[in-house]
């Protein structure tokens, strides 16, 4: 069995800013998460990925927020896409002026 698309969208926050969310339902777990999924979740903003969650094979879940990594808990695709929202909301009104 191969990998599933879930979904694959790009939403457009402003001009200079847009989302790109990339799920696949993945037969097994890659390595370095526990859970059926496969992930890129991304916001843009002029050109620079400023918001990353992705589960990169052997690494595992992960979020990159500016220039910053740290782990990711990852639970239900909706707990994801919350999360990201939420990290989109804090850029916007925190951090878009760097």
């Amino acid at each position: 069995m191969q990998a599933t698309l879930v979904a694959r969208t790009r939403i457009v926050y402003a001009e200079n800013a847009f989302a790109e969310l990339v799920l696949w339902k993945v037969p097994a777990p890659l390595a370095g998460s526990s859970h059926g999924f496969k992930y890129r979740l991304a916001y843009v903003v002029d050109g620079v990925c400023v918001i990353r969650y992705d589960n990169e094979v052997g690494k595992g879940d992960h979020r990159h927020y500016g220039g910053k990594e740290s782990g990711y808990s990852f639970t239900t695709p909706e707990a994801l896409l919350a999360a990201f929202e939420r990290d989109i909301r804090r850029w916007n009104r925190e951090d878009s002026h760097s």
